[in-house]
């Protein structure tokens, strides 16, 4: 074969040329040119995976301080109704008042003793007087009761007509001191006979008599208000024959 019919003959198989691939120095410069436009693009991807990291960190940030301040108001707001609590506490009393309720309790407590005391007082008061006035009237009752015979004397004196006009005021300033100490002589001729105040020592039956009457009195009789010294000792005049 010539050397013309060799160059009209067609590619070889196998030949890359031939077969419009690409050798190898081609695929080298390929690579190489498409190189800065990866990196670019990798540039822009790592740069918006750090503008997103730098977001997320910057709202992680935001929302940590959020949550720190709600935090500090939260602990703000427990020590607040802590200490609020605290002086609440501090201003109640042991029983759980204020000091104006424990005020108007004390006050309250001070006077019912104050009206517990006075009425003690007004009852130690009465019992003193009626103590008082019992002693008295015992010192009364003994002094007059020394005296009874003495009274009867002059009693027996004045019926008979014995007594001069100095005796007669002596004798009486004697009943006008027993009557100023509350001592009352009774026991009078033609007076109805009571058992409660006259002794009968004697009774004379007496037909015209409707009832039974004091005819004489031996011994005066004495009391103090409601109280017999002595009952009268009396010769009564009873109905019958």
């Amino acid at each position: 074969m010539s050397a013309f019919d060799k160059d009209d003959a067609g590619p070889l198989k196998g030949d890359p040329a031939a077969a419009g691939e690409p050798d190898g120095n081609e695929a080298k410069a390929s690579d190489a040119a498409s190189t800065p436009d990866q990196e670019a693009a990798r540039g822009r991807h790592a740069g918006k995976s750090a503008a997103d990291e730098s977001q997320a960190a910057s709202q992680s940030s935001s929302d940590s301080s959020v949550k720190d301040a709600s935090s500090a108001d939260a602990q703000a707001d427990d020590k607040t109704d802590a200490d609020s609590a605290k002086e609440e506490s501090a201003d109640k009393g042991s029983d759980g008042l204020t000091p104006l309720g424990q005020a108007k309790k004390e006050a309250a407590d001070y006077l019912e003793a104050l009206q517990r005391e006075r009425a003690e007082f007004v009852n130690f008061r009465n019992r003193a007087k009626k103590e008082q006035d019992i002693f008295r009237q015992h010192g009364i009752v003994d002094v007059l009761t020394a005296l009874l015979p003495a009274l009867d004397d002059i009693d027996r004196i004045k019926e008979h007509g014995q007594m001069d006009d100095s005796f007669q005021a002596v004798a009486k300033k004697i009943d006008k001191t027993f009557e100023k100490f509350g001592v009352e002589k009774f026991g009078e001729k033609g007076e109805d006979f009571d058992p409660t105040k006259h002794e009968a020592i004697l009774h004379k039956p007496d037909p015209k008599a409707e009832k039974e009457t004091v005819d004489t009195v031996v011994e005066a009789g004495y009391r103090i208000g409601d109280r017999v010294i002595r009952a009268a000792r009396v010769v009564v005049t009873s109905p019958g024959q």
